[in-house]
């Protein structure tokens, strides 16, 4: 009796495109998980995020959920994750791409999953890092670590979704450290974060955690711009 009660007063909307869920859907929409603009990059062994990053940055593998498209449902979710504070959107996105991935020989053998890591100013405004439930449910999914200690932000840079392209890639100030690195010696490394553009954090990332003795990366992402 109490929940179309609450439905009228507080009715479930989906985080893409604003309709009303059913049920049975949890955050999206049917029709939205059916127009989400996927890339199977993972399924069809696309080496789009290694283009990004060539002649910068060597990786495993890489793969993104989506297609990140302006005024898209793909900006709306990462923008509601993000910044409205539903931080449930990464649990589902997790589930999805983690469920894929282990089915998967060439990611059966990631050892531990790390996300890009917020600045410690950031994640206490936020109260959240946005790619953590999305990394510990394909952490979940592939049986593996979850590290959250090991990479460490130490600049505090503003939000780049006002900077342009060039802008970002041009950014110098992602500064990261390492902590505890012994957690991942001779480990196959996932990195997790929301959207690759430039890939100048991953980049940045990356050439942290090559600091570590015979460290094999891939990436995975919410969506590539």
């Amino acid at each position: 009796m109490l929940k179309p009660l609450l439905n009228l007063f507080f009715p479930k909307v989906c985080y893409a495109c604003h309709n009303l869920l059913n049920d049975n859907a949890d955050r999206i929409c049917l029709d939205c998980r059916h127009d989400l603009p996927i890339t199977n990059f993972h399924f069809d062994n696309n080496d789009s995020i290694a283009k990004v990053l060539y002649g910068r940055a060597k990786i495993e593998n890489g793969t993104a959920l989506f297609r990140f498209e302006k005024k898209g449902n793909v900006q709306r979710l990462i923008h509601n994750l993000k910044y409205k504070d539903h931080e449930h959107i990464g649990f589902v996105l997790g589930n999805w791409l983690g469920g894929e991935l282990k089915t998967l020989e060439t990611y059966k053998n990631i050892d531990a999953v790390i996300p890009v890591p917020l600045h410690k100013n950031k994640l206490k405004k936020r109260g959240y890092n946005q790619v953590a439930l999305f990394g510990q449910q394909i952490a979940a999914a592939l049986n593996t670590d979850y590290l959250d200690d090991v990479l460490v932000k130490i600049t505090n840079t503003k939000s780049q979704t006002t900077k342009g392209r060039f802008t970002r890639w041009n950014n110098t100030d992602e500064l990261f450290a390492l902590k505890n690195m012994e957690a991942i010696d001779n480990k196959h490394i996932l990195i997790v974060d929301d959207i690759i553009t430039t890939g100048a954090t991953i980049e940045a990332c990356i050439g942290v955690l090559n600091q570590v003795k015979n460290i094999k990366i891939s990436v995975a992402t919410i969506a590539i711009a």
